[in-house]
């Protein structure tokens, strides 16, 4: 079992490892491009965690942001998400994905924050979208946009890294497996759940893990 400090070491050691990473990009000509933050900060003391009860062995212990989808969205309402969303004209992922952060949770970094980037993910739905990481660090405050987020969560990454993750389903829809990754009692599913573990893979373990040929569940598609 891992145990990840939010601090300025578990930062170093994810630039590392990111710095070192050879980034995928997709071809991005006649689809649509997005980019989502995945950004690592502290489990705040007090505030519960989705599915696992609030222990003091959480404090200081770094987490992920993800959302709840606001059930009122016309497209995947209701579903796990990291903060992001379609870039505008002249955006960089960097760009798109500190402003959907500022937008969607609260949290307004800026370039000195991002890490770097993670492979590209060609979506059923027709995006591609660029994951990137972003460092928001210990004591920061999240609100959430009830417009677009019906919540918000800090994932211990440590429970991202269960022995259970990933969990690979067959289908008859593709010769990929569908991968999840489980959560508490729950699971996400890819395309974030996919994000999610390169993250962990590349950013933690330092190894060249690539998921962009894991499929989604039906329900991910439109």
């Amino acid at each position: 079992m891992y145990h990840l400090t939010c601090d300025e070491k578990l930062f170093q050691h994810i630039r590392f490892n990111i710095n070192g990473f050879d980034l995928r990009i997709h071809d991005k000509v006649g689809v649509k491009q997005a980019a989502v933050a995945i950004t690592v900060v502290e489990v705040a003391h007090g505030t519960g965690v989705y599915g696992l009860p609030t222990y003091e062995k959480w404090n200081n212990t770094a987490a992920l942001i993800l959302t709840k989808r606001a059930s009122k969205l016309k497209h995947h309402s209701g579903q796990w998400a990291l903060p992001g969303g379609r870039m505008d004209s002249g955006e960089t992922p960097e760009d798109t994905a500190l402003r959907e952060l500022a937008e969607e949770v609260g949290l307004t970094l800026d370039y000195t924050n991002v890490i770097g980037r993670l492979d590209d993910f060609t979506t059923r739905s027709g995006f591609v979208i660029s994951p990137v990481v972003i460092w928001g660090g210990p004591g920061v405050n999240l609100t959430p946009n009830l417009s677009e987020v019906e919540s918000i969560h800090r994932i211990p990454i440590e429970e991202f890294m269960r022995k259970d993750a990933p969990i690979l389903h067959e289908n008859a829809e593709s010769e990929n497996p569908i991968l999840l990754m489980p959560v508490g009692n729950s699971w996400i599913a890819a395309p974030t759940a996919a994000m999610i573990y390169q993250f962990c893979e590349v950013a933690i373990l330092g190894k060249d893990t690539r998921v962009a040929h894991y499929e989604q569940p039906y329900f991910a598609w439109n």
